[in-house]
C-alpha cells in the first residue's frame, strides 16, 4: 500500500476493517452528565454519524461533556453529528483537550459553552474532495466544495459573530488557533487548566502541521473584512474553455 496515496493522519499500520473506537459514549446514572469523547477521526474508517446519531439519541442525562482530541474527518459526517448534539435536549459542554481540526472545530460549535485546554489548539480550513471527470464534472464539485464550506463558515458565524465571507477568508488561509487565540477569536468560550492529551496526529495531509508552523490568526476574526466568494459560474466557464481546446 502506497502511503503517500493514502491521505488520513492516521499511520497506514494503524488503519484496520471494522473499527468503531473512534467515539465513546458513557451514560452515567440519574442526575450524573453523560459524557462523550471523540478522540479519533471523524467517519473515515469507523462507523458513521449514523451510528453515532443512534447511540446519542439513547442519552437520557440533561448534561453531556463533550471531550474533543479529533484531527477532523468527512465534513458531511461532521455536520450530521454538529446538527444532532445542536438538536439533542441536554445541555452540551464542549471541552476540547487536545486538538479540534477541520470538522472538529465545527462540531465544537454545537456546544452550550465551549472550553479549551491552555495548552490545546484548534484549526479551520476549506471543504476539500477529489474528483475525475470531464469540465463540467470539475466544475459541479467545484460548487459543491463552495456550499459546503460556506455552510461550515455560516456555524463559526453563528457562534462567534462576522459573516460567511470572513470566515471562508480564515479557512482559505488553514488557520489555527492556540486556546487563547480560539477564545479572541469567539470560537471558544475559556481556557481551562493543562491537560495530559498531547496532539501525536500526523497533520502532513494539511497545508500546515500545527500552530507552531502558522502565522498567528487575525484576531479577532469576526473583524475580518469580507472577501468575495468563488466564482462558480466563470470556473465553470475557464474549464470548458480549457477542454474544448484540447
Amino acid at each position: 500500500m502506497d502511503k503517500e496515496r493514502f491521505r488520513t493522519v492516521r499511520q497506514v499500520a494503524n488503519l484496520r476493517q471494522g473499527r468503531n473506537d473512534w467515539y465513546r459514549i458513557e451514560n452515567k446514572t440519574a442526575g450524573e452528565p453523560a459524557t462523550v469523547y471523540i478522540y479519533d477521526e471523524i467517519g473515515w474508517f469507523g462507523v458513521t454519524a449514523a451510528d453515532f446519531v443512534k447511540d446519542l439519541q439513547a442519552v437520557t442525562a440533561d448534561t453531556i461533556d463533550l471531550h474533543l482530541n479529533t484531527p477532523g474527518g468527512d465534513a458531511f459526517e461532521g455536520i450530521a453529528i454538529y446538527n444532532s448534539l445542536k438538536q439533542h435536549k441536554a445541555t452540551v459542554n464542549v471541552l476540547i483537550d487536545g486538538l479540534a481540526a477541520s470538522a472538529g472545530s465545527f462540531i465544537a460549535q454545537a456546544g452550550d459553552t465551549i472550553s479549551i485546554a491552555r495548552n490545546a489548539q484548534m484549526m479551520i480550513h476549506e471543504a476539500s474532495g477529489l474528483v475525475i471527470g470531464n469540465a463540467s464534472d470539475m466544475a459541479d464539485m467545484a460548487a459543491l466544495l463552495d456550499k459546503m464550506s460556506n455552510n461550515v463558515a455560516d456555524i463559526y458565524a453563528q457562534r462567534a459573530g462576522g459573516t460567511v465571507t470572513s470566515w471562508r477568508d480564515a479557512m482559505r488561509a488553514e488557520t489555527y488557533y492556540s486556546s487563547s487565540e480560539a477564545v479572541a477569536a469567539g470560537l471558544a468560550d475559556d481556557v481551562t487548566g493543562e491537560t495530559d492529551t498531547t496532539n501525536n496526529w500526523d497533520l502532513s495531509i494539511y497545508a500546515h502541521a500545527g500552530r507552531e508552523q502558522t502565522p498567528p490568526p487575525p484576531t479577532p476574526a469576526r473583524d475580518m473584512a469580507p472577501v468575495m466568494p468563488i466564482n462558480v459560474a466563470e470556473f465553470r466557464a475557464i474549464f470548458e474553455k480549457e477542454a474544448a481546446g484540447r
